[in-house]
């Protein structure tokens, strides 16, 4: 086991190139849909890097389901706002109810991680972070260097109303082809064999 994902990615030189990166949000995101899909469905709720644990294999598992509950209902009401504020859902930091929604915006706040390799909110203390998301409706900024594909997905995983965030699934079909290899100009190969290569190497660890 390499440890949790966050301190992979807040250690000093760190060794994740973006492909890497990248492969760990769809891993991530494949054990969240896992979860949505259950019957009922389960809603982790405090989704964030230092609860996705990641294995010799560079594959991350989503772990510390201390706060998750069950659906039954539409909503879930928490009596409890445990959990870390910088990377929860608005609602559920003015302790409204919430539903699965709010894990979305979590991977969110993760994907951004993984992107920029920042810590989210740094600097801010978690009653300012409260106040920052959940009341003035601010987000973290988004470098305009980063991937439009992926700032796009963010600012999805983000939106205010949990209504308009994707599904997992929709996150995945989303992450998928950003995963295919780059395939350099200069090696001229015959279109057969990329195709096969991007296969394979989709389910490479």
């Amino acid at each position: 086991m390499l440890g949790s994902l966050y301190r992979l990615i807040h250690r000093p030189n760190n060794q994740l190139d973006k492909r890497r990166r990248l492969r760990m949000a769809l891993d991530a995101a494949r054990g969240m849909n896992y979860l949505h899909n259950c019957t009922p469905v389960i809603v982790h709720r405090d989704l964030k890097t230092p609860n996705l644990l990641v294995d010799k294999n560079w594959i991350v598992k989503v772990c510390d389901f201390g706060l998750s509950r069950m659906k039954y209902s539409t909503y879930l009401s928490s009596r409890s706002t445990a959990g870390t504020a910088e990377w929860m859902a608005p609602e559920v930091l003015r302790n409204e109810p919430s539903d699965e929604k709010c894990d979305v915006f979590s991977f969110g706040v993760i994907l951004w991680e993984l992107c920029t390799l920042q810590q989210p909110w740094g600097g801010m203390n978690p009653m300012q972070v409260v106040g920052a998301v959940g009341f003035q409706h601010r987000r973290l900024d988004i470098p305009n260097d980063m991937d439009p594909a992926i700032a796009d997905i963010i600012r999805q995983c983000w939106q205010t109303d949990p209504k308009l965030r994707p599904s997992f699934a929709e996150i995945m079909a989303a992450l998928k082809p950003l995963q295919k290899p780059i395939t350099t100009a200069q090696v001229p190969r015959p279109s057969r064999s990329i195709s096969s290569s991007q296969r394979d190497t989709h389910h490479a660890p």
